[in-house]
Formats: structure tokens, sequence, C-alpha cells
């Protein structure tokens, strides 16, 4: 191997190590999305256990609001694009449930993309290992 494949090989490694903590960064961001999703869905039927309940409702700057939670209330739902729609709490847990169901089709696609990844940098690795045993064994 030359010089030039030498820096081309190390160039590609860069590459990749950047896309691979491009890959963790959106896995750690879809993680969290399935979280919140799942709390969400807890929260919502937990509301329906109890009669009245209080809850703290975010209103911005880290301030909170006191309200009540009356028993099947409406749930209003941001669908993306700066449109919310309502739905009774039933539909709305079924609604946040597929979503959780595509974030955890995403995720196990971002896992698969990371450990090609990660396949492709230990490739490079073993031909950069080569390459310096065989540059080694020239200076001989």
């Amino acid at each position: 191997m030359s010089e030039e494949q030498a820096q081309q090989l190390m160039y590609q490694m860069q590459m990749l190590e950047g896309y691979l903590t491009d890959l963790s960064q959106k896995e750690s961001s879809l993680l969290n999305i399935v979280r919140e999703a799942i709390s969400a869905t807890e929260s919502i039927k937990n509301s329906k256990i109890k009669s009245d309940s209080e809850a703290l409702v975010p209103i911005g700057m880290g301030t909170y609001m006191k309200a009540k939670i009356l028993p099947n209330q409406k749930v209003i739902l941001n669908i993306g694009a700066g449109a919310a729609i309502e739905k009774d709490q039933e539909s709305a847990v079924t609604w946040i449930e597929s979503r959780i169901k595509e974030f955890e089709i995403a995720l196990q696609e971002t896992n698969a993309q990371k450990q090609q990844v990660i396949a492709n940098l230990e490739s490079g690795k073993q031909q950069m290992n080569q390459l310096m045993q065989q540059a080694g064994q020239k200076q001989k």
C-alpha cells in the first residue's frame, strides 16, 4: 500500500468515527423519546384510575402551575408540523404506543448501522496494522 492509500484509509476511518458519533447521538435521542413516550402513556393510564388528581403543568422557563386532571379528560397530541389533535385517553394511548413501535424500529435500524460502522472501523484498523507491519519490514 502506498502512502496515498494509507492517507485515504485514515480519512475513511475518521469519516466512519464521525458517522459513529452521529449514530450514537441519534440512538440517545431516540431512547429519550421512547422513555418520554412510555412515561406519557403511564401518566394517561394512571389519570384514568384516580378520580381527581393534581399535576404540575410546565408553562415555560422551569415554571409550573398546579392543575386538576379529571378522569376521562381528552388528551391533546402534538402530531408534528405545529399541528395537534384531541383524542380520548384510550385513543391517545394507542396512538402513542404506535409511535413507540416506530421509534423502536428506528432504534433497531440505528443499532444495525452502528454495528456495521464498528465492523468497518475494525477492518480499517486491521488494514492499518498490516500496513504498519509492511512498512516496518521494508525498513529492516
